[in-house]
């Protein structure tokens, strides 16, 4: 809150926020539009409460092909306001006092407040950055879960882990080998698996995105949690989705009855318009699944590109909207403080958007209160943007280049 609100104040370009500043695509638009503006007076009313049945029934079709089985769209798929609130529902369904959850750093900060809201403890695991060989970029690959590491945060206290792939801020894509691990973990420990995949859709350099859930003995343990926001560039119609067996999702719906209720009914049926196009044009060319993944992965190798030719070191993201950079090279501009407790990366980024106007999220925020110090020379920056906001990003950094060199 505190960063969106100095981006707000100063900034002339925001690479803080995970949102785009180019529009959804047309077909969306088109179908948000027709149905607050068509003749089914119903579209302005109250829907379904746990989904609008046109949603629901093409999210049972689409995911049960991914997953390979049969959904229910009435029991396997529950709509929510945004993955936000299926996250919410998650942790006030399943975790109480006494109970632990396992969260890997560095982590989508709601994940932390979430768990110790619902009485939970979170035990935290941390990714482990592998040195690149020489010459090389880092790549988001580079930082690895342990195996070993991640078996001995499991307990008897253990109710479940949030896995989160591509993971936010990182942009890493969980591989098959790492997977295994928690899926084998969590039915070792009859744990849960609540499975943040926002941004599936969002891989690059021909990854593929794994789900958890198709993993032997994982789908009756896994909720997993989507975003018409990542997946159609419409992050203000918050409509969210979880899926997953019966007998974990008629506890979210007790805490979505009791609390949101209800979603927006016209994005609702324009998102199942939309789905309902993909599930038509799945695999092929023109699939906007295909599209857009293609089009961010030029817009993050231009981000990569300017700011390696500045002296930052970027980690090139597999996925997400989000790269991470060191910024080790520019302590020069913002020395170190021995007396202030704040994260340097924090410092930076605050003296950042204020001297220079470009807003980015101090990698430090991602990680537990105990790890921040670590982890406090790296900026996260959103490369979700128009062609304009990059070229204006550029010209921000190579004023800066130019006035480090004169000094």
């Amino acid at each position: 809150v505190e960063f969106v609100n100095l981006a707000a104040t100063y900034s002339k370009v925001n690479l803080g926020q995970g949102f785009p500043d180019f529009p959804p695509p047309d077909f969306l638009k088109e179908a948000f539009m027709r149905a607050v503006s068509g003749q089914s007076q119903a579209l302005h009313q109250y829907t379904r409460a746990f989904g609008h049945p046109p949603l629901v029934k093409v999210l049972a079709q689409f995911f049960g092909k991914l997953l390979g089985r049969d959904l229910d769209p009435m029991t396997n798929v529950m709509v929510t306001v945004g993955a936000y609130q299926a996250l919410f529902c998650c942790f006030q369904a399943f975790v109480e006092e006494g109970n632990e959850v396992i969260i890997i750093e560095p982590f989508f900060d709601c994940y932390e407040p979430m768990v110790r809201m619902a009485g939970g403890t979170p035990v935290f695991v941390p990714l482990r950055l592998k040195a690149p060989e020489a010459g090389r970029l880092m790549s988001s690959a580079d930082w690895e879960l342990d195996p070993a590491e991640l078996a001995s945060k499991f307990s008897e206290r253990t109710k479940a882990i949030v896995l989160n792939s591509p993971n936010n801020p990182l942009g890493k894509v969980f591989g098959r080998r790492e997977l295994e691990a928690v899926a084998r973990l969590c039915v070792r420990h009859g744990a849960l698996c609540f499975s943040d995949e926002v941004y599936e859709w969002l891989v690059y350099d021909g990854r593929q995105h794994l789900r958890v859930a198709s993993l032997p003995g994982m789908w009756e343990r896994t909720v997993t949690i989507g975003s018409s926001g990542k997946t159609f560039s419409v992050t203000g119609w918050k409509v969210g989705w979880a899926v997953g067996p019966d007998q974990l999702l008629q506890h979210l719906r007790t805490v979505h009855q009791n609390s949101v209720y209800h979603c927006a009914t016209a994005a609702q049926e324009a998102v199942a318009q939309g789905f309902q196009r993909e599930l038509e044009l799945y695999g092929k060319p023109e699939s906007y699944f295909r599209q857009l993944p293609r089009e961010l992965q030029q817009k993050r190798d231009s981000l990569v590109q300017s700011l390696a030719a500045v002296g930052m070191k970027p980690i090139v993201p597999e996925g997400t909207y989000f790269l991470v950079a060191d910024i080790s090279e520019f302590k020069s501009d913002v020395p170190e403080d021995p007396s202030s407790d704040e994260p340097y990366d924090s410092r930076f980024a605050k003296w950042m958007v204020k001297e220079k106007g470009l807003a980015a999220i101090p990698f430090s925020a991602f990680f537990c209160d105990a790890h921040k110090s670590s982890h406090s020379h790296f900026l996260r920056f959103c490369f979700a943007k128009e062609e304009a906001t990059l070229k204006a990003t550029n010209d921000i950094l190579q004023a800066w280049k130019r006035e480090k060199s004169s000094s």
